[in-house]
């Protein structure tokens, strides 16, 4: 890696002051990068489709969905992209074990490695990294003002997300998985490409891989505050035992209605309402990861 591009969102959490370490860290790294600000929402896509080539790689610094605008832009083609936490959850991040400032960052990903990873494109083609989902987890993005994002960072997820949960909301959700239809009470659904979140504190379900071809739909079903803390409390531990508040489809094209219609969000960001149509892309991610004995936990 002798050049690279990096697309920073002035906007997000901590892009505007970070992208000038960026420069520096990539520098010491004998890596030759020029920085890009985006300038309204859906400019690092075009960014990405417009310069990506001329560049050995491709570095976003911002939140999720800077990440995954170029990730999606660079879908299938185009060279590898690695991703520096600016944003407030930095969930991409977290996920695939990159340090959580510039500096580790970018040493980690300048000598570490190239991964393919599966992607998920909506109904109305937004791609996404680590899943999209209704209930619990849209209604989290949706609540949390930007002023407590700001002081708190991705703990005002987890609290407005707690307070979300106890509220038992729950709603009917129905579908089919390959075609194959299900039907269930729910106040969470998620459809995972990643099994794990914040650091692997949370497993959201036995065998879910960024990698397997095919996206996990994961159904959650509290109906008391002993619901919530046992199945909590399971998936800190990775116990998945047979619970019936828990359950499990897997599949390559998966479609969701729910009664009433809820709100969705795909990688922390809100997309629209149910009915919720998605496909895997299998391996269509090329994606900068650190070394497995470098990541950082």
């Amino acid at each position: 890696m002798r050049r690279a591009l990096i697309i920073a969102n002035p906007a997000s959490r901590g892009g505007a002051k970070r992208q000038g370490a960026a420069v520096r860290e990539l520098g010491r790294a004998k890596i030759d990068a020029v920085a890009v600000a985006t300038e309204y929402a859906g400019h690092a896509a075009a960014i990405a489709a417009e310069h990506a080539q001329s560049y050995d790689a491709v570095f976003t610094l911002g939140g999720d969905g800077t990440a995954m605008d170029v990730i999606g832009a660079l879908a299938g083609k185009g060279p590898p992209v690695g991703i520096l936490p600016g944003g407030t959850g930095n969930l991409l991040a977290r996920s695939l074990g990159i340090p959580l400032t510039i500096r580790g960052a970018v040493r980690a990903l300048a000598t570490g490695r190239e991964a393919r990873i599966d992607l998920g494109q909506l109904g109305d083609g937004r791609i996404f990294g680590i899943g999209a989902g209704v209930g619990v987890d849209a209604t989290m993005i949706a609540e949390t003002p930007r002023w407590l994002k700001r002081r708190l960072g991705v703990l005002s997820y987890v609290i407005v997300g707690l307070r979300s949960l106890l509220r038992f909301d729950a709603f009917q959700v129905s579908g089919t998985v390959d075609g194959v239809p299900f039907q269930r009470r729910a106040s969470a659904i998620l459809v995972a490409n990643f099994g794990t979140m914040f650091r692997h504190l949370l497993t959201l379900g036995d065998g879910i891989l960024h990698d397997d071809g095919v996206l996990n739909v994961c159904i959650f079903s509290p109906t008391t505050n002993a619901d919530a803390a046992r199945i909590t409390w399971k998936m800190m531990r990775r116990d998945f035992s047979p619970d019936p508040c828990m359950s499990y489809l897997s599949g390559r094209e998966i479609e969701i209605t729910t009664v009433p219609p809820r709100t969705v969000q795909a990688d922390g960001e809100l997309a629209g309402s149910t009915p919720l149509s998605v496909r895997v892309l299998a391996g269509a991610g090329r994606l900068l990861l650190p070394n497995a004995r470098g990541r950082n936990q």
